[in-house]
């Protein structure tokens, strides 16, 4: 379903109906379309269906979108033939696939598996519940064994919906889902912190007792009770994974507690499930940057190691600067882990210490060409190489106005005239998705005409070999960024590339979170920074102005280079993740700025410090200013003892991430 109608909505439609606007603001038909998502929303289907009549009279653009809503509504009681004459006649739209969905769940629940199966062949998005009827129905249609191609529907650490019961019911039933799939699934989600869906869990186990019940919430609110009073047996299969839970609870915080409670109990564990312990123990020291992660890594060696333990094995041995071991670590990498940039950067860099030059520089070679964070890395170790610039493409007038002219364009213009932003990206998610680098490239000038600099950027950010770095990288407000950026003395080209991440530039721009404007301050950090700056008029009304917005965001970008020293990449993990982290991810060594930056324990703030730099190392190019090799610009990270703990003053505010972000002040993940 499409989220609710912007309250904002309600202005232009009284707007629109009061001064009957006649603008490029306002289109015949306007009101009608806004006041028929009001309908939807209210699921109004007599007033619904009216407003639709008039639309389609008037042959108002956006009709169909009214005609879909109301589709919506009726969809329970459509007949199958309506419905796929409707998916026929809007199948260009991008609405038409999530209908689909919609009633590919329908025919389910109805058990009408022949006309499931007919539409299922047409459905290109993804649906945990409409995946989980799929393999229903080709169980009926196929037989049981086809059940075993589903495993991976329930090897999953998020909660499944409702529509996937059946379908786990009937692979038990089969034998398809077995003791060990049960309690694999119950690690693995316990692993995650999900303690109501591992008690669902639990209860498909042939062992299940009501009583397991209060020893998971035991174990999930006093871990070390579990161990020290042996409140789980180590016969079961339940308990020793519990007792695994219990050790995973207490390494999350403290690793020599959870050291300690575990050697207590070693020779209760299996073989493999001491490794398991160990590779969480080292997951959870390498995210807090303790030297010993390593060789509990090793430790862990008879245990398949996931994706996240394998990044973070190699990252604590890049902190060491342990080079065989980053080859050891990415050589266990799956083909498609390991084809990452990160990885073939840090492989890369191995085999250079290890002075296997030729097998370095064929890596650096290929990732030199590559427009992201470990392509400028890697440029910088061809120093001395020429290789060919980028082919690049400038748009013509004809080009925009002829993509202008196309329905699916015309749609998504009309839809950002009328703030329905979600439903406009779709529209041009939907009418891009197979664009080659130039038609991509007209798309991005057509946007960027529009003042749409998100959908520029993005989508200009798509080509692979033709670049137009002028979309990739636009410059507005440069006056008023110019000029703040003068007053605070510091980089443009680094105010720009934390603007660029922040907001793609859309002034209005405001988070889930609250962060608003063009450099995305919260209300609290505003507050601080126009304070200090004397700002005696300032109220959170006035964040989403421009200047005042650019002022602030400045002041704080500057306040967070004096706490680092003058070292821009911490300055900009602090302005993500407040100072305080940012000083306690330095080494007790001076550490380069890339392997600082690789091994910050956030995932969110890991890529948003890469990204910024990335783009603060473009835009200096841009705008004509002073540019130096990447790996100079991120610097070398000083010592910790080098560095003062704690903020330089008591009065600022909590450190922006978190208030902006989901992950909380522990760095590992998903503590629920």
């Amino acid at each position: 379903m499409l989220p609710p109608i912007h309250f904002r909505l309600f202005f232009i439609v009284i707007f629109v109906a009061f001064f009957n606007v006649n603008t490029s603001f306002a289109a015949v038909g306007d009101e009608e379309f806004l006041q028929a998502r009001a309908a939807y929303d209210n699921k109004n289907v007599i007033a619904l269906s009216d407003y639709v009549q008039q639309l389609q009279n008037q042959n108002y653009l956006l009709a169909p979108y009214a005609d879909y809503w109301l589709m919506l509504l009726n969809l329970d009681d459509a007949d199958n033939h309506a419905v796929t004459d409707f998916l026929i006649k809007y199948s260009d739209y991008s609405f038409a696939d999530r209908l689909r969905g919609e009633y590919l769940k329908k025919l389910a629940r109805k058990q009408d598996w022949q006309s499931f199966s007919k539409e299922i062949a047409n459905y290109q998005l993804e649906d945990a519940g409409v995946a989980c009827y799929a393999a229903e129905s080709n169980a009926i249609n196929g037989g049981s064994s086809v059940l075993e191609s589903a495993k991976s529907l329930w090897m999953q650490a998020q909660e499944q919906p409702g529509s996937c019961s059946n379908l786990y019911d009937r692979m038990q039933a089969a034998g398809v889902l077995g003791e060990d799939d049960i309690w694999e699934r119950f690690r693995l989600v316990l692993a995650d912190g999900r303690v109501n869906l591992a008690k669902a869990i639990v209860r498909r186990s042939k062992s299940y007792d009501a009583s397991q019940y209060k020893l998971i919430d035991k174990a999930y609110t006093s871990p070390s009770s579990i161990i020290n009073k042996k409140l789980a047996s180590f016969k079961t299969r339940f308990g020793r994974e519990l007792n695994l839970f219990a050790l995973d609870r207490i390494a999350k915080t403290d690793s020599q507690q959870a050291l300690t409670a575990f050697k207590k109990v070693e020779s209760l564990f299996l073989p493999e499930d001491r490794s398991y312990f160990y590779g969480r123990l080292a997951l959870f020291a390498a995210q807090r940057q303790e030297p010993q992660a390593v060789q509990w890594f090793k430790l862990a060696d008879d245990v398949d190691l996931s994706k996240e333990q394998l990044a973070w094995f190699a990252r604590a041995a890049l902190r060491e600067k342990n080079w065989s071991a980053v080859l050891n670590v990415v050589a266990k990498m799956s083909p498609e882990q390991a084809d990452e940039g990160a990885w073939r950067y840090w492989k890369a860099r191995a085999l250079k210490a290890q002075n296997k030059t030729l097998e370095a520089n064929t890596l650096f070679a290929k990732l030199s060409t590559e427009r992201h964070f470990y392509g400028w890395l890697a440029q910088d170790e061809m120093e001395g190489f020429m290789s060919a610039p980028p082919s690049t493409y400038k748009v013509s007038d004809a080009e925009v106005e002829e993509l202008a002219n196309t329905p699916a364009f015309q749609r998504a213009a009309a839809l950002q005239r009328l703030d329905f932003k979600w439903e406009a990206k779709s529209e041009w998610v939907q009418a891009t998705k197979d664009f080659d680098d130039k038609q991509l490239l007209i798309a991005a000038e057509f946007a960027a005409r529009k003042n749409w600099y998100d959908l520029a950027i993005t989508t200009a950010d798509k080509t692979t070999e033709m670049h137009d770095f002028a979309l990739r990288y636009p410059t507005p407000y440069r006056d008023l960024i110019k000029s703040a950026a003068s007053g605070q003395a510091i980089d443009e080209a680094w105010v720009y590339g934390i603007t660029r991440q922040e907001s793609r530039f859309i002034y209005s721009a405001r988070s889930g979170a609250g962060a608003s404007g063009l450099m995305q301050l919260m209300p609290a950090t505003a507050k601080w920074a126009a304070k200090r700056v004397g700002m005696a008029s300032y109220n959170s009304g006035m964040l989403h102005e421009l200047d005042t917005n650019i002022t602030l965001g400045t002041y704080y970008m500057r306040h967070t280079l004096d706490i680092m020293g003058g070292q821009e990449t911490m300055a900009t993990a602090a302005y993500n993740a407040g100072p305080n982290r940012a000083k306690k991810w330095a080494a007790e060594i001076p550490l380069e700025g890339a392997i600082y930056v690789e091994t910050i324990p956030f995932s969110e703030t890991r890529n948003y410090v890469q990204k910024v730099m990335a783009n603060t190392h473009l835009y200096a190019s841009r705008l004509g200013l002073k540019t130096m090799p990447f790996k100079q610009r991120l610097g070398i990270i000083p010592s910790s003892n080098g560095l003062q703990t704690g903020s330089d003053d008591n009065t600022e505010p909590v450190p922006p991430l978190d208030q902006k972000s989901n992950e909380k002040p522990n760095p590992i993940k998903n503590d629920n």
